[in-house]
C-alpha cells in the first residue's frame, strides 16, 4: 500500500475514540496503538521523518505494513483497556520490541478473601512469580510486595494514562488496595438494641472508605460476598466486556427494586450511567499531548528582562518557512526567580501545554545552549510528550553561531529554525519594551 493510500485509508477511520491496527503482508499484526481520534492519531503516522518524531523502529514499522484496521470504543478508557487486552493476545512485534517488558504496567487482582486492585510493573511482576512455587504454595526469599494473583491485566504501556484510568474507575467501582480487612467482620447495619451479652467494636475506616474509594473493608462494613461482586463487575471492565457488565448491572438493579432494595438499586443506576457516560478527559488531554503532531510546525521560545525585571516570555511558530504571526503569544513571567531564564523557560513550557486547543509542533527551538535544552525536555517529560529540541547558540553580537541538538534529519529545517529563534528575539524584546513603557506610564 502506497502512502497515499494510507492516507486515503486514515480518511475513512472516525473521528472517535478506539483501536487501530497496522498490519502486514500476511495480515499479521505489527502494531496496536489506541486514540481518542482514530483519524487525527493514525494521520500523524504519515508524515516526514516519522523515524526521527517518534523512532527508528516505528519508521520501519510503517514502511513495512500493507493495511490498517480499527475498532471502535465508546472513549478513551475502554480503548485503553482494550489496547492492552489485545496486544497480550497478540503480542505484535513492534508493541513488544518498543519497550523492554520490564517496564511495562499491570493491573493485578490479588488471590485473597478481600482482592486488592493494585498497580504494578512488569519486573515486580516477574519477582513475584519467581518468589511463589504454586506447586508448594510456598514463598520463597518473599518481600512485602509479593502476591499471588487472581487476575493479571496488561501489559498496559501508557503509565501516565492507566493512573488515571484507574481514577475514573475506582469512582464507579470502590475497591481496596492497601487497607486491611477488619477481623471483626461488622455487620452491615448496626443494631439499635444489641442483644444481652452482644458487643461490637467500633473499627477505624481508613482514609479512602472515608472520601468514597473503598467499600469499607477495613471496617467491616462489606461482606465477602458483597466485595466480590465489585471484583467481578471490575474483572468484565478489564476484560474488554462492558456489554456484558451493563447487562449484568441492568439485571441486579431490577432485581434489588423488585425486592425492594431501594439503596442497592440506585447505587447500580449511578454505576450504569457513568459507565454510558465516562468522563475521560484527562486521558484524552494525555492522548493528544503524546500523539499530536503537525507536518512542519516549528515552535520557538525566548525569554526577555532588564536586570531580570519585568520579564516576558513569547512562543513563535512557523509553518512551511512562512511565520504565522496570528498563532505567536506572549506570557508574563510569574513564578520564576528574576534572573533565572531556564526557570521561565519551564513556566512558559508549562503553561503553554495547558492549551490543548494549541496543535504541538514537529519540534521545538530554544533560544540557548545545553541548559536551556535541557530544562526544555525536563518540562516536556514531566507531561509525557517527546518531541525534539534544538538550541541556537549566539556569539557576543547575538548572531546565530551554532544549532545544539541539530539531527541529520532536522538539517533540511535550519533555515525555518533560524526564523523562528530570530522572530522570537524580536517578538519578546517588542513584548519587554511595551511592558516597560507601560509601567512608565502608571508610575
Amino acid at each position: 500500500m502506497t502512502l497515499e493510500q494510507f492516507k486515503k485509508k486514515s480518511q475513512a477511520m472516525p473521528e472517535s475514540p478506539g483501536v487501530y491496527f497496522f498490519l502486514g503482508k500476511r495480515k499479521e499484526v505489527l502494531y496496536i496503538g489506541k486514540a481518542a481520534s482514530l483519524r487525527d492519531r493514525v494521520r500523524s503516522y504519515f508524515i516526514q521523518d516519522i523515524a526521527e518524531a517518534r523512532s527508528p523502529l516505528i519508521g520501519t514499522m510503517v514502511a513495512r505494513a500493507t493495511s490498517l484496521d480499527w475498532r471502535k470504543t465508546d472513549s478513551v478508557l475502554e480503548a485503553l483497556m482494550l489496547e492492552a487486552h489485545l496486544i497480550k493476545n497478540y503480542k505484535p512485534r513492534y508493541n513488544t520490541d518498543a519497550k523492554d517488558d520490564k517496564s511495562w504496567h499491570y493491573v493485578v487482582i490479588q488471590k485473597e478473601d478481600f482482592p486488592r486492585v493494585l498497580l504494578v510493573r512488569g519486573k515486580e511482576l516477574s519477582a513475584s512469580r519467581k518468589s511463589f512455587s504454586p506447586a508448594s504454595g510456598r514463598r520463597g526469599n518473599a518481600s512485602k510486595n509479593d502476591f499471588r494473583f487472581a487476575y493479571t491485566f496488561g501489559p498496559f504501556p501508557h503509565g501516565l494514562q492507566l493512573k488515571e484510568a484507574l481514577k475514573i474507575i475506582r469512582k464507579i467501582f470502590t475497591y481496596r488496595d492497601t487497607c486491611t480487612p477488619c477481623s471483626s467482620q461488622l455487620p452491615k447495619v448496626r443494631p439499635s438494641k444489641p442483644s444481652q451479652g452482644q458487643t461490637f467494636v467500633r473499627c477505624k475506616r481508613c482514609f479512602n472508605a472515608q472520601i468514597g474509594l473503598c467499600p469499607g473493608v477495613c471496617s467491616g462494613e462489606i461482606s465477602k460476598a458483597e466485595y466480590k461482586k465489585i471484583i467481578r463487575r471490575i474483572v468484565l471492565l478489564f476484560s474488554g466486556k462492558k456489554q456484558l457488565l451493563m447487562k449484568n448491572l441492568e439485571r441486579d438493579m431490577k432485581r434489588a427494586a423488585h425486592e425492594e432494595e431501594f439503596e442497592e438499586a440506585q447505587l447500580l443506576s449511578r454505576q450504569i450511567f457513568a459507565l454510558k457516560h465516562i468522563q475521560d478527559i484527562a486521558l484524552i488531554k494525555d492522548e493528544y499531548r503524546s500523539t499530536s503532531l503537525t507536518t512542519s510546525r516549528i515552535e520557538a521560545y525566548d525569554v526577555a528582562h532588564l536586570g531580570g525585571s519585568a520579564a516576558v516570555g513569547v512562543m513563535t511558530v512557523v509553518e512551511d518557512g512562512q511565520a504565522q504571526k496570528s498563532d505567536y503569544r506572549t506570557f508574563r513571567i510569574r513564578a520564576s526567580k528574576p534572573g533565572d531564564d531556564t526557570g521561565a523557560l519551564c513556566e512558559i513550557l508549562s503553561r503553554r501545554l495547558g492549551h490543548d486547543e494549541w496543535p504541538l509542533p514537529r519540534f521545538i527551538v530554544v533560544d540557548g545552549s545545553t541548559a536551556q535544552i535541557n530544562a526544555a525536555q525536563k518540562t516536556l517529560e514531566s507531561y509525557g510528550i517527546h518531541i525534539p529540541i534544538v538550541g541556537v547558540v549566539k556569539d557576543e553580537k547575538h548572531r546565530p553561531r551554532e544549532i545544539k541538538g541539530l539531527s541529520t534529519s532536522l538539517k533540511v529545517n535550519e533555515r525555518d529554525i533560524l526564523l523562528a529563534n530570530a522572530e522570537a528575539h524580536r517578538f519578546a524584546v517588542g513584548y519587554h519594551r511595551r511592558r516597560l513603557r507601560g509601567r512608565v506610564r502608571n508610575t
